[in-house]
């Protein structure tokens, strides 16, 4: 064999070898993917943390998850809806059929002192025979916000009472409230093939301020706020947040930051004995409340 052809055989050899090597080394040091986590943590060094604790205010019996002043875009997560058991002694004596305890899922935030609450609660309908039911029958969106400085004064609105827009106890919705530009935040709540979007108006809420936001499950009761608690054997059962996330900008985009246990003050309000929590995976949590203990 000519001197020429055992070159081009050895130097083939050498290729096929050093690739071989190359693969395994590649195979034993595979690529290194850097979570939202990661970055978040890689850009803003001096997070702020949340406080250790808040203290409550009275009126009704609520879990409350409220993350630190900072930041934040928004909130939003993945929650199934609970069941709503009533206090048979506690009827509304203004309105017959309805009760005066409620539930409510909800999320909202302060951004400059102004304060909104954002999400669900279980609502009367239009029937299908265009009537209005007495009883309280679905959870249906609403929106709120406290009065600003800027002169802009307090909402309280609903999405219109039609089908498309109620949910049920037992379904699976994500909701989200996303601070789009300044004095607009982006309500989203869809789920079970329906779907409600509303732009709400807040003049406290700019990328530029910093804002704490907050995700809330609660039995709410009727001309009770700033009130003691009133006494109830209602109890709303089997809520359950399969993930909670904040939003914030990173690099110029907004991420989901999760809003595990590090990222939030835990409030159980009036007291935490009203309350069986379970903590699951990164962000989740099932939350019962009892008015009765």
């Amino acid at each position: 064999m000519k001197k020429s052809h055992l070159i081009q055989i050895y130097a083939l050899s050498s290729m096929i070898f050093l690739a071989g090597c190359s693969e395994s080394n590649s195979q034993s040091k595979p690529a290194v993917k850097v979570s939202i986590e990661e970055q978040i943590k890689t850009k803003f060094e001096k997070e702020i943390l949340p406080a250790p604790s808040s203290p409550c205010f009275a009126g009704a019996y609520y879990r409350k998850a409220y993350s630190s002043k900072d930041f934040w875009l928004g909130i939003g997560g993945t929650v199934t809806l609970p069941v709503l058991t009533y206090d048979p002694s506690r009827t509304n004596p203004n309105k017959p059929g309805a009760y005066l305890d409620n539930a409510s899922v909800y999320l909202g935030g302060n951004s400059d002192e102004q304060e909104t609450d954002i999400g669900l609660t279980w609502e009367i309908i239009r029937e299908e025979d265009g009537s209005i039911s007495k009883e309280h029958k679905a959870f249906r969106p609403f929106l709120r916000r406290t009065g600003y400085k800027s002169g802009q004064t307090s909402l309280y609105m609903n999405a219109p009472a039609e089908a498309k827009y109620y949910w049920y106890s037992g379904e699976t919705v994500t909701m989200s409230i996303q601070l789009i530009e300044a004095k607009k935040i982006k309500f989203i709540v869809e789920g079970a093939g329906k779907k409600y979007e509303q732009i709400f108006d807040a003049d406290g809420y700019d990328p530029k301020f910093m804002a704490q936001y907050k995700r809330v499950n609660a039995i709410d009761q009727v001309a009770n706020e700033g009130k003691p608690a009133q006494p109830t054997t209602a109890k709303v059962t089997g809520a359950k947040w399969t993930e909670t996330f904040l939003f914030r900008s990173v690099n110029g985009n907004v991420v989901k930051a999760p809003m595990h246990t590090k990222r939030f003050t835990d409030m159980q309000c009036p007291a935490k004995s009203y309350f069986n929590l379970s903590s699951f995976g990164e962000s989740g949590e099932s939350i019962d409340i009892f008015g009765s203990r």
